[in-house]
């Protein structure tokens, strides 16, 4: 398929523009892209996507407005060409279309998401927005991060289902020759081409218990078949799988029989159908099944300058590095293969300045404020303070030299510390019997343990920066910002929480998409404008 153009010249008498220009607001999203969507998407930005020959796609142009639109108001495919075919305010975001520019299928839209995905620059279309914000000076050093839970798009499944819906997985994605080799050691009275749960007395523990072991006999005898043979692709994956669920979730009994272990699996399998979703936990009391959708933003313009999706299970610290990865650029000067070139990255540090990083208690590590320090990033990062069970003395109530490797305890005994693999520790031990603030400092016969992490030094510094009047105003002043990016970014008009897709690429990208449309949104009330310069804000 060879690249199609988006038309330039409207009909006069026929054209949306007339009508929408006093109709549509200037400053809205269908205002922006009217006005600037030729230079945000032209044609020739797409161009990679498609061959020299072949029939005429239809205008990549008028795809990526679409995509964008379709993305902020929350439409399925076949909802979005409906609204591109019908509503004016499409046609007049797509450069000022004739009211009768015919429409197109909605597998367009599945083919140029995964034109895109195939291709080297997956996330251009928000790269190209994010661009136009910095060209405009919309972008300065400072970042704030945050996650929020992305519910995935299918059904969590029990053990029972899981093992089962494994083993259709394997016997699918088998040759039809492999499929009946297989077939042959398969012992339960389930021929495995339906879905869903097998037929069984689910009122009956034996019958439960039964079910189970049955189940697991047939999954190992399957992956014995295929165990050590040079699989295809599809079918590796499939028996990657099935050896995944039936191991997170089985032990084996006293009498040999398999029963389903009372624990949870570190990194739980939910779901064979989106097998990269995860349990999740936003807080203690609140759990979920997904992803965790990151995002980083200017506080200042409340542009979104990056996101990234993770496993719901993830920490939000984990996701750091690729949220912030082309803002530290110090990092290629500890790659780099010449001295030249670091002290290129250096000087870039220097001239843009020190960047600033916004966060909560959940990016309050050590290894990311020690991170964090050799990048010579500003840390505005809220770091929990150490606790103590039962209301004793919690470890900030120490003396801890750690130059000197001493701990001094309130009632002022000092101890020297025993280095471990994962730090230090200073053990009390007989000084605590008779000690008058013993009840209040510990509960062990063995006397007050205080160990000291790897980073130490870092916490402690974060927990004493952040006690200052102007660090708290700031960072109370600034954080908050990121909050209300992410109530705009899961607005139920744009589909809420809820993942649209399945798999991290394709929900990364749809964030990614989402984050595009919401800072085009963003760029239109700000006044973006193009001038011969370049991007910049409108002075009108």
């Amino acid at each position: 398929m060879s690249l199609g153009l988006t038309p330039r010249q409207s009909d006069l008498f026929a054209t949306t523009t007339s009508f929408c220009e006093s109709r549509v607001p200037a400053d809205s999203i269908y205002g922006l892209l009217h006005r600037q969507c030729f230079e945000l998407f032209p044609d020739e930005m797409f161009a990679d996507l498609f061959t020299d020959v072949g029939r005429r796609s239809v205008p990549p142009t008028i795809v990526a407005v679409v995509m964008v639109l379709q993305r902020l108001e929350g439409c399925s495919d076949r909802e979005a060409v409906e609204r591109f075919t019908y509503d004016l305010r499409w046609k007049y975001a797509a450069g000022g279309l004739d009211f009768d520019y015919p429409g197109f299928v909605h597998t367009v839209l599945v083919d140029m998401r995964a034109r895109l995905a195939a291709s080297k620059d997956p996330d251009r279309v928000f790269e190209v927005t994010l661009a136009a914000a910095k060209e405009a000076g919309l972008v300065g050093r400072r970042r704030v991060l945050d996650s929020t839970a992305l519910y995935d798009a299918v059904a969590t499944m029990d053990t029972v289902t899981l093992i089962r819906s494994a083993i259709r997985g394997v016997l699918s994605a088998c040759a039809s020759w492999e499929e009946r080799e297989l077939r042959t050691v398969l012992t339960r009275d389930d021929d495995y081409r339906q879905s869903g749960k097998p037929v069984c007395d689910w009122e009956d523990r034996t019958a439960r218990e039964e079910l189970v072991d049955a189940l697991a006999r047939d999954a190992r005898a399957v992956l014995a078949v295929l165990d050590g043979r040079e699989l295809e692709p599809a079918l590796e994956k499939a028996a990657e799988l099935l050896a995944t669920v039936v191991g997170q979730d089985l032990e084996t009994g006293e009498d040999g029989r398999f029963r389903i272990a009372r624990k949870v699996a570190k990194d739980r399998v939910i779901s064979t159908v989106d097998p990269d979703a995860r349990h999740g936990h936003k807080t203690q009391a609140r759990g979920f099944d997904g992803y965790k959708g990151h995002v980083a933003i200017d506080p200042d313009s409340e542009v979104i300058v990056a996101t990234t999706v993770t496993a719901g299970n993830a920490g939000d610290q984990t996701a750091v590095a690729e949220l912030l990865a082309a803002e530290l650029p110090d990092q290629t000067a500890e790659t780099a293969e010449t001295a030249e070139t670091a002290e290129t990255a250096e000087t870039m540090v220097t001239e843009a300045g020190p960047l600033t990083v916004y966060g909560d208690s959940a990016y309050g590590t050590g290894a990311l404020l020690e991170t964090f320090e050799q990048a010579g990033v500003q840390t505005r990062v809220k770091t929990q303070p150490p606790r103590a069970p039962g209301g004793r003395f919690p470890k900030s109530q120490f003396g801890i030299d750690l130059d000197a490797g001493t701990v001094t305890c309130p009632a002022g005994h000092t101890v020297a510390t025993t280095p471990l693999k994962d730090g230090q520790h200073a053990r009390f031990g007989k000084l605590c019997a008779g000690c008058p603030l013993a009840e209040r400092c510990t509960a062990s016969r063995s006397g007050r343990t205080i160990h000291l992490g790897l980073h130490e030094r870092q916490l402690a510094g974060a927990r004493a920066r952040q006690t200052a009047p102007d660090w708290k105003a700031d960072y109370t002043q600034t954080r908050p910002t990121v909050e209300r990016k992410i109530a705009h970014l899961t607005r139920r008009k744009h589909g809420g929480r809820r993942a649209r897709v399945r798999g991290t690429p394709k929900v990364a990208a749809d964030l990614s998409l989402l984050a595009a449309a919401v800072n085009l949104a963003r760029l239109g009330v700000l006044g973006l404008t193009r001038q011969p310069g370049g991007w910049a804000l409108s002075t009108s």
